[in-house]
């Protein structure tokens, strides 16, 4: 089992650990409910120290990834992000992953922990068939990575790495901070729990002092360590899936809801044939949101089963209390046939330890956050 470089950190704060895709990684401090109650009232700070961050650079990088990845990165300026994935032949996710344009010859890849390696392999065998035209590094054990996630996680970060940070957009980075010690940082504004927040790059050997200070900067506006169960429960609210558990080597960005990243104008890329097919011959398998209206949870591979159409049915492939709405959601695979996807309200039940609990179909996500000013 690795560590983060972030972990004696988490062990002064009073962390209970669990394994994670290899890692012993804090699942919670003081918390689920009360972690996740500050990611979406004030501040929450997560290591996120296990993700992978891969670079793919050269006068061929662009054409590799416009390959390799269905959305489409020649749209991509540098001081950009994007939300993609590397796909089968089969159009079905390998891994969701997030690619930063650095400039037009040099990319960064965050990809999940558990599908490194894989991507890794991937990215270094299409790179060889360009004839030394790209150069693939692994960074990630030379990279931690710290997400400040909240209402006030802007003024937190700012206050740290620079005011700067403040005027971000969505989805764009800052680089090379003019700040002396802050020099090597990547800020950017992106996230995973559904709330205005940044995720901050720093060499590993910088980790735990940047941790150290913007605990303390955050602490009079309410900034907290938060742990993945609270990150579990944000991200499933804000209808996020995860890959391995949501999207898998079953499941297409057509099926996930997901048709947004697969640019159709820009090219062939891996997995394209098959998505052209499912796009014209229809989806038999769709990811759903569902609420739960009796008493109970629905858990990971519970079976979720229409009311009015009992042959539309399939597993349950994330399930939690959600705090902020107070009531108990999930999302389901379902196979539906030729009969297409629920429509929303829909009765279903699911079964709980040979218990049967009534439930309803909605549209994802469970939750948005208020807009500024409202």
């Amino acid at each position: 089992m690795q560590r983060t470089v972030l972990y004696e950190r988490h062990v002064e704060s009073g962390a209970r650990f669990g394994p994670f895709a290899g890692y012993e990684m804090p699942i919670q401090y003081e918390g689920v409910l009360a972690e996740h109650r500050a990611v979406r009232e004030r501040a929450g700070m997560f290591d996120v120290s296990h993700m992978g961050e891969i670079r793919v650079r050269g006068p061929r990088a662009l054409a590799l990834l416009q390959g390799l990845t269905p959305n489409d990165v020649g749209a991509l300026h540098p001081f950009r992000a994007q939300y993609s994935a590397l796909l089968s032949e089969r159009g079905t996710f390998i891994d969701d992953l997030l690619v930063y344009c650095l400039d037009p010859e040099d990319y960064l890849l965050v990809v999940n922990a558990a599908s490194r390696g894989r991507d890794l392999e991937l990215l270094e065998t299409a790179a060889v068939a360009e004839d030394g035209g790209v150069r693939v590094d692994d960074q990630s054990d030379e990279t931690a990575l710290i997400a400040v996630q909240g209402p006030r996680a802007a003024e937190i970060v700012a206050d740290v790495v620079g005011a700067a940070a403040a005027d971000l957009r969505y989805y764009s980075f800052l680089r090379d901070l003019p700040a002396e010690d802050h020099a090597r940082h990547l800020v950017s504004r992106t996230g995973y729990t559904g709330e205005d927040g940044f995720e901050i790059y720093t060499p590993a050997e910088r980790a735990e002092d940047l941790w150290a200070e913007l605990l303390e900067r955050g602490r009079d506006v309410g900034l907290v360590p938060a742990g993945l169960g609270a990150r579990d429960t944000l991200r499933l609210e804000a209808g996020m899936m995860l890959c391995g558990q949501d999207i898998d080597e079953e499941t297409t960005p057509l099926e996930a809801g997901l048709s947004w990243i697969v640019k159709w104008k820009k090219g062939d890329f891996v997995g394209r044939d098959a998505l052209a097919r499912q796009r014209e011959d229809g989806c038999r398998h769709r990811l759903v949101g569902f609420e739960v209206e009796g008493r109970g949870i629905a858990r990971h591979g519970h079976r979720l089963t229409l009311r009015d159409a009992p042959d539309c049915a399939g597993p349950v492939t994330s399930g939690a209390f959600a705090p902020t709405l107070g009531r108990a959601v999930g999302i389901a695979r379902l196979d539906c046939g030729d009969g297409g996807p629920p429509a929303s309200g829909s009765a279903a039940s699911v079964t709980v330890r040979g218990r049967e609990i009534d439930c309803r179909i909605v549209k994802l996500p469970f939750y948005r956050r208020p807009k500024q000013g409202a």
